[in-house]
């Protein structure tokens, strides 16, 4: 793809491609380009500002390379808090431990995204009851977790190393949060780099003959992403954003992420 890149894009965010795999840098390229002409004030004001994710993660989450994504995970936006905000949709940097002695870390039950994702997998797993969730009913599963030479994986890193062994591309609908811009419009000036990145993903499996990845839309912020031309090439799943205590009974994630086993370590874990 043979992009001219204009003046419009500050050099800073071209810097922050240097995460991204290379299959991915001409599409977001274009996406920078698309989204400079589409709201040509906004990359400017956004070097100005303080912005989440840091240390230049913008665009952490296509480090995934092109070819190797099956899904795509559309979170709302990062997490309003530096050390968590990672460039990856609902993957918080401030987790290390997933369990603690009598149930999931404390880290992992501040980050609520990530708690109900884990209760949503367990009950999916039957390892929960969808009745009894909470507090005690956890104990046993962090007593197994905790325990020598346990099958179960014990970090956030696991977590987000095994999505991305299933070809998980985790990306939020917003790629920066700001405190004081509202996430639905911060959200809707990226549409047209995501505009380009499923794009990019279209065209990859009609040139290769390979089926084009499933969409994984959580939240009224990523069902915005309606209004992206490419979305139509695309099959589709959709639920309630995690932060909900309603998805960890949704059916149809359960019946996605079930039979993935994310909570389950490699054979040679030990």
């Amino acid at each position: 793809m043979a992009v001219t890149l204009s003046s419009t894009v500050p050099a800073a965010f071209l810097d922050m491609l240097g995460l991204a795999d290379p299959s991915w840098r001409p599409a977001l390229r274009a996406g920078l380009e698309a989204l400079a002409a589409a709201h040509p004030a906004y990359l400017p004001a956004l070097v100005d500002d303080q912005y989440l994710p840091t240390e230049g993660r913008l665009f952490a989450a296509f480090a995934q390379p092109l070819p190797a994504v099956r899904y795509v995970l559309v979170g709302e936006g990062p997490y309003p808090r530096v050390e968590s905000a990672t460039g990856f949709c609902f993957m918080d940097g401030a987790v290390a431990s997933l369990w603690s002695a009598g149930g999931l870390s404390k880290p992992v039950n501040r980050a609520t995204s990530l708690r109900n994702f884990m209760k949503m997998l367990l009950v999916a797993e039957g390892r929960l009851q969808p009745e009894h969730t909470s507090g005690a009913a956890l104990a046993h599963i962090a007593e197994e977790a905790n325990a020598p030479g346990s099958a179960l994986i014990q970090t956030r890193a696991e977590l987000q190393q095994n999505l991305t062994d299933r070809g998980f591309l985790l990306m939020n609908a917003a790629l920066v949060f700001r405190p004081h811009v509202p996430p639905l419009k911060e959200a809707k000036a990226w549409q047209a780099f995501l505009q380009c990145v499923l794009e990019a993903l279209a065209g990859y499996a009609q040139k290769n003959g390979t089926t084009v990845p499933t969409l994984v839309l959580w939240g009224k912020i990523a069902e915005q992403l309606q209004a992206v031309p490419a979305l139509a090439q695309f099959p589709q799943t959709v639920s309630e954003h995690p932060y909900n205590l309603s998805f960890i009974l949704n059916p149809v994630m359960q019946a996605l992420f079930a039979p993935m086993h994310l909570l389950h370590g490699s054979p040679s874990r030990g």
